[in-house]
């Protein structure tokens, strides 16, 4: 099983909680309060209320012209759904598919809405994950540049050419690091967790102006690294962070849950 089809957006589960079924059967349509009719079908409340509650959710103020607005945006809705049923559309399977893919999606991210507020996220839990992450990225970070090239011949041909002299940020360009090539193989500022462990554990034992004399090997090819500077690294405060490892925390307790179900689902 592919575990990055069961990955969902939080924000993506957030707005979820604001969104109504587009898809609602005629006959629930039928029974609710509408807002309007459009050649004979009425527009049910339930829709207003959805597009509102989205708005409000945005932090748009409620009145009278929001709602307005929404009963207008509606009333457009159903006259152009309309004319896409009068032409079958809504028949074809292509069109089906997505309209069914659209409605799992909803259910979906409601449902995990909800399993969310049922386990919400200790203070303690944020303050182990605030720690942690101190942890992982440590104490410094680095400004580094570096050249990436496939071979490691032509890593220490590029070394032996800055051994003679040639600027690190001319040899640059040779680099296959499309994002740091044409600003002379700068990385900017970043803790060693932000590499792979090959290269930071190599970043970390240069002093500062020096470059590694021996070709550094990823996965990526071979590296030659040039420490510009470091610095004390200066984290946010919990407070500050509290949102980003809220979301990091509970990003990971749906991943957990998703899994657990799919183990226990009979599939064929």
């Amino acid at each position: 099983m592919n575990r990055a089809l069961f990955r969902f957006s939080l924000a993506a589960v957030a707005v979820a909680l604001t969104v109504a079924s587009a898809f609602a059967k005629d006959d629930a349509a039928k029974s609710a309060s509408s807002i309007a009719t459009v050649n004979g079908k009425a527009i049910p409340k339930i829709r207003a209320d959805a597009l509102i509650a989205g708005q409000l959710a945005q932090g748009q103020p409620d009145s009278d012209d929001l709602r307005k607005a929404v009963r207008e945006e509606l009333v457009r809705r159903e006259i152009i759904v309309q004319e896409a049923q009068k032409k079958g559309l809504d028949k074809k399977a292509p069109i089906q598919g997505q309209m069914e893919l659209a409605r799992q999606s909803i259910l979906i991210n409601a449902y995990l809405s909800e399993y969310l507020r049922g386990h919400p996220v200790s203070d303690d839990a944020l303050a182990k994950e605030y720690e942690n992450v101190k942890l992982k990225l440590g104490d410094k970070e680095y400004k580094a540049r570096h050249i990436l090239v496939e071979k490691e011949d032509e890593a220490k041909d590029i070394i032996a050419k800055l051994k003679k002299g040639e600027k690190f940020e001319d040899l640059a360009k040779q680099s296959k690091d499309p994002g740091s090539k044409e600003r002379g193989g700068d990385l900017g500022w970043a803790a060693p967790s932000g590499y792979v462990k090959p290269f930071s554990d190599a970043l970390v034992k240069l002093e500062k102006g020096k470059y590694t004399e021996t070709p550094v090997k990823t996965d990526f090819g071979f590296h030659i690294i040039l420490l510009e500077d470091a610095r004390e690294l200066k984290l946010p405060a919990m407070e500050e962070a509290k949102p980003q490892l809220l979301q990091r925390l509970q990003q990971q307790m749906v991943e957990k849950h998703i899994m657990e179900l799919a183990s226990k689902a009979k599939i064929d």
